[in-house]
């Protein structure tokens, strides 16, 4: 038997004003997020990303926040796994995931991780384009840096050949900035929205589950919405044609999500600010509520 999920709120918007992403902890909640996974609640982190200056060593916006809101989420993550939960992080934004890998690699070991994102998120303080936290967090994971980031939690979480990012459409937008190219990484797994379509999002999701799992016998799930098409989920802040429809990402999310193996899970990118009937929110809280249906 799988341990139940423990919720916990990481209300942060790497934007680094008030209001956006990090609204969506409670707004989810309200709306059931919280009985859908048949889940324990413990509540909000006391987190928060303030300021519009981007640090000049690593590049980051509102970079003490960010690393101390990393910390925070390494301890409290840390804290469930070696008390036998399996956590669920709501963001917030992307910026959560450097803290709760590295809590899942210190108390497991190797772990693997599944990234449904409609961005790769390889850039790091040079190259990002905004200096935003969440256009990092896989680049920190992987060791890459900006390095001050993964020192605070304890250096890279994963291992290049156990990461899978799916989803994405940044690829040609991203290369004008520098960012470093995902073939350029031996090992990655890397599929953009057009090739998990074209093999098959159910499929796509089967291949993954099973390799990670074979790979490092336990993987974490990141879901950021904006790897939805922006006609179909309108309440995050970087919208992008072309990205999957509900029943696509159902069919990619749902073998990850029942799969023994899965240690955690997280979401980040959605705006309730931007969700003014809530109908974005609902329909997310029955996309967990179905791919958890049968853990």
């Amino acid at each position: 038997m799988l341990a139940p999920f423990t919720v916990l709120g990481v209300p942060i918007d790497s934007v680094g004003r008030s209001g956006g992403t990090e609204l969506s902890p409670p707004v989810l909640r309200g709306l059931g997020l919280v009985d859908a996974l048949g889940a324990t609640d413990a509540g909000d982190l006391d987190v928060t990303i303030r300021g519009d200056e981007r640090d000049p060593q690593t590049g980051i916006v509102a970079s003490d926040d960010v690393l101390v809101t990393s910390v925070a989420i390494h301890e409290a993550v840390t804290g469930l796994l070696s008390d036998g939960a399996r956590p669920f992080l709501v963001g917030g934004c992307c910026t959560e995931l450097v803290g709760a890998l590295a809590g899942a690699r210190d108390v497991l070991g190797r772990i693997a991780l599944a990234y449904l994102d409609g961005h790769l998120d390889l850039y790091d303080g040079d190259t990002s384009p905004t200096g935003e936290a969440a256009d990092m967090p896989v680049s920190v994971a992987l060791g890459f840096g900006p390095v001050a980031w993964a020192d605070a939690v304890g250096g890279a979480s994963v291992r290049a050949e156990d990461v899978a990012i799916l989803g994405y459409r940044d690829l040609e937008e991203s290369q004008t900035y520098g960012m470093r190219h995902p073939d350029t990484v031996p090992g990655l797994v890397h599929r953009s929205n057009e090739a998990v379509r074209a093999d098959g999002a159910s499929t796509t999701g089967e291949r993954v589950a099973a390799d990670l799992a074979a790979r490092s016998t336990r993987f974490w799930l990141h879901l950021d919405v904006d790897v939805l098409d922006e006609a179909v989920f309108p309440a995050t802040d970087y919208l992008m044609p072309g990205g999957l429809t509900w029943d696509e990402l159902a069919a990619l999310i749902g073998p990850l999500a029942s799969h023994p193996r899965l240690v955690g899970a997280s979401i980040g990118c959605y705006n309730p600010e931007k969700d003014p009937g809530e109908d974005c929110g609902r329909r997310l809280v029955e996309l967990w509520r179905d791919a958890f249906g049968g853990s």
